[in-house]
């Protein structure tokens, strides 16, 4: 038998991640008004895990209540992104702090071992790309690639409030982040290579168990892929 309150969580989680996406992608602009019935149709689901995905969005400032029903898309100022930049600098840094402490051996081959996928990758573009052919398919998978080393570096934490907090926090979403860097790549194939390095430098503080250099580098890392996204 399927608990009740378990997939209400899951759907609500959904409609959440739908949502923010939406709003990150300007598909729901600012000011936007939105109802829970009409949201619960657009995301073809009953009205209750809307409502708490609704609530959550209230609480992390991405809506305003106006009715009892009623909500309308939050007008985000360049003032509250900035903030919003530096809290998820400061997270992320964080979260390699906690990595450097709590990896384990297993993890952090684990780590190597997407590096070693993402090289491969590099190397597969580059080549197309100066053949002049097609190279959107594995650029695709490069970013999914590099959000999985993210993704296990949030593991090696073994943090779980601070990488809900992140996902809170996040001034792009996923979908809109990886959005942006497909555009600015093709406007300039060498798009954030110049930082690609710092992964490696990352795994190698995180083995050395140097949880001051691990986060230094997160931050530097996050803070020059948020500045070249937001020019």
């Amino acid at each position: 038998m399927v608990d009740k309150d378990a997939q209400s969580d899951t759907l609500a989680g959904r409609a959440y991640r739908s949502v923010q996406e939406a709003i990150g992608a300007g598909q729901l602009a600012p000011g936007e008004k939105i109802t829970e019935r009409g949201l619960a149709e657009r995301l073809e689901m009953s009205p209750t895990p809307v409502r708490e995905a609704i609530r959550r969005l209230e609480q992390d400032g991405l809506i305003t209540r106006t009715g009892p029903r009623t909500v309308v898309v939050a007008d985000i100022g360049a003032e509250a992104v900035e903030d919003l930049a530096e809290v998820e600098i400061a997270l992320r840094g964080l979260i390699a702090r906690f990595a450097a402490r709590r990896a384990t051996a297993a993890q952090l081959d684990e780590l190597d071992a997407v590096l070693d996928d993402a090289d491969d990758l590099l190397i597969v573009i580059k080549q197309r790309d100066a053949e002049g052919g097609p190279v959107d398919r594995h650029l695709n998978a490069l970013l999914d690639t590099m959000q999985r080393f993210n993704d296990a570096v949030a593991a090696c934490a073994d943090n779980t409030v601070l990488v809900r907090l992140l996902e809170q926090t996040r001034v792009f979403t996923r979908a809109e982040r990886k959005s942006l860097v497909l555009e600015r790549v093709h406007q300039n194939h060498e798009f954030g290579l110049d930082r690609y390095a710092g992964h490696r430098a990352l795994v190698r503080a995180l083995r050395a168990g140097d949880s001051a250099a691990a986060e230094q580098i997160a931050m530097d890392d996050v803070r020059g892929g948020l500045d070249d996204l937001r020019r």
